[in-house]
């Protein structure tokens, strides 16, 4: 086969698996290289394809927002994608560059090399886009590639999102999910933190203001409707791992908050040793309501599904100040490896509850990364050996907002502590990736099913089937269960049809400063909102 100079100069930028050139009409002229190893078919079945039938449909508003950017000379990518249409089933894909020859009729080259790992078809929410940005940053220092962070805010969206009918704004959404990844690395590190505010990540490229025209006529054909300004920080930093992440997270939080802070660009390094800052500050103010008690436990009830809703213990849970949830301390803490002694502050408070109320039963939440230090069952244990009125009535709620490094050490040190008369919960089972290792290699008294499970139980269907199954394999463990976020009547029938033990949610009551069940609240179905829970609940023992 001959090719044209200008085809060869189009291809000549890569050093691909796979070769394609498409047409202005959006086919597939050309196909050179190992197009049945990277995609499943042949070389002569792609050529006169569409090109939106060798992507994976889920992708084809990035590649049309990249492809369509593309002037004379310019260069896109590259990106991600998942291939589609493979003739064997395969799930495949791939990194793909273009590049707009001058002088080739308006064709395309593109270069498709083999990609691992797994394809990010959609924006980030902020979390999933603050390690994506960490990532990127270190393995950029590994390999010298200059990158940044662009800040971006466009007005106008939502009023135009809303006068448009539901088809038209779901037709801007996906352009505005397609360009917004184009332009990111790999097209997998873009964000949306508000309903006009966005963030992404890409190689060091063109100025702020290129690119927010660009990507407003790739969302719109009308670009009066819609403003745009942005902000670009460098992300070039000498800071550790752990400074980087608070240093992306306060930058994101305070765009988030505030919007854009000036039209200049952002100094990293500002920006870090400003969350260096505010970090010690917190560290201060955490360290000091660890060590002197300044903070406030609630308590919200768990019932005993098969004793008629009738009180089995209270889950406990912590709360600083005025705030209503504890997430963002109860993170802080682990961040800062302080999360050991706000747990053992905790379970010496719920300790002394005990003590003081011998009718109760508490459930205290332990971080899965508290649970393998020797410290904790040192501490716990002298705890109980000074108060044995405790004994019998403390269950431990092992939460997943850390992971737990050593499962084999974990499950020693909660061995020991079922020895004292502890019970163990393991709590929103579900949630993650490792719930079934650590069912699997923890010994454990109860169960806590997550409650995304819960809030679809009623209305049947996979959840269903899942919920049974659960219970079922859990029974057979001799494990107790317990459902949390059951809001409604219909949810408890879901749940006591599921067979599982115990319950925990609005019907029941919400966290309140006294353990005070009243039971009225469920017979009556109405729905007490709660104050947020920190990630757990608890089961029944006794």
């Amino acid at each position: 086969m001959s090719l044209a100079p200008q085809r060869l100069l189009g291809f000549a930028f890569a050093g691909a698996d796979l070769l394609l050139e498409i047409s202005q009409d959006g086919r597939i002229g050309l196909a050179i290289g190992a197009s049945e190893a990277l995609s499943g078919s042949a070389e002569t079945d792609l050529v006169g394809r569409a090109w939106r039938d060798f992507i994976d449909v889920r992708d084809s508003a990035m590649i049309e927002a990249l492809l369509g950017d593309l002037k004379d000379g310019g260069r896109g990518g590259p990106v991600v994608v998942g291939l589609a249409g493979s003739t064997d089933g395969i799930e495949r894909a791939a990194s793909m560059s273009a590049f707009r020859m001058p002088g080739n009729g308006g064709a395309i080259s593109c270069a498709l090399s083999r990609a691992s790992g797994k394809v990010v078809h959609n924006l980030h929410d902020k979390s999933g886009f603050e390690a994506a940005a960490v990532n990127l940053i270190e393995a950029a220092r590994v390999n010298g590639q200059d990158l940044e962070m662009a800040f971006l805010e466009f007005g106008g969206l939502a009023a135009l999102r809303e006068r448009l009918g539901p088809e038209a704004a779901q037709a801007l959404e996906r352009r505005l999910i397609g360009a917004l990844r184009s332009q990111s690395h790999g097209g997998s590190a873009a964000a949306e933190l508000g309903a006009d505010r966005f963030a992404l990540v890409r190689p060091k490229g063109d100025a702020i203001e290129a690119l927010v025209q660009r990507l407003i006529a790739m969302v719109t054909t009308d670009p009066a409707m819609v403003s745009g300004r942005g902000q670009l920080m460098a992300l070039q930093t000498e800071a550790s791992p752990s400074q980087l992440a608070r240093a992306i997270r306060y930058s994101l939080d305070s765009f988030i908050a505030d919007g854009l802070a000036s039209d200049g660009p952002l100094d990293f390094s500002d920006v870090v040793d400003r969350s260096i800052k505010k970090t010690l500050s917190e560290v201060g103010v955490l360290g000091a309501a660890v060590n002197d008690g300044r903070f406030n436990l609630v308590f919200q009830p768990v019932v005993d599904l098969k004793a008629g809703s009738a009180l089995h213990h209270y889950e406990v849970l912590v709360r600083f100040g005025d705030s209503a949830s504890p997430y963002p301390m109860i993170r802080m803490a682990e961040e800062l490896d302080m999360i050991e002694p706000l747990d053992i502050a905790v379970v010496e408070q719920t300790i002394a509850r005990l003590v003081a109320e011998p009718h109760l039963k508490l459930a205290a939440n332990v971080s899965g990364r508290t649970i393998v230090s020797p410290a904790f069952v040192v501490a716990v244990r002298q705890m109980l050996a000074k108060s044995p009125a405790a004994a019998g009535r403390l269950l431990l709620e092992i939460t997943e907002s850390a992971a737990i490094d050593d499962l084999a050490l974990a499950d020693r040190h909660l061995s020991a502590l079922r020895q004292e008369g502890c019970v163990v919960c393991l709590d929103d089972f579900g949630a993650g990736a490792a719930s079934l290792a650590y069912l699997q290699q923890l010994t454990l008294d109860i169960v806590k099913i997550d409650g995304r499970f819960i809030r679809e139980l009623q209305h049947g269907g996979r959840e269903s089937t899942f919920i049974r199954h659960l219970v079922r394999m859990c029974a057979e463990l001799k494990v107790k269960t317990i459902a949390e976020m059951v809001e409604n009547a219909q949810a408890e029938d879901a749940v006591r049809r599921a067979g599982v033990d115990y319950a925990q949610g609005w019907l029941y009551g919400a966290a309140g400063d006294k353990p005070d069940f009243k039971p009225a609240a469920v017979s009556s179905g109405v729905s007490a909102r709660p104050a947020a829970r920190r990630v757990g609940a608890v089961d029944s023992w006794g």
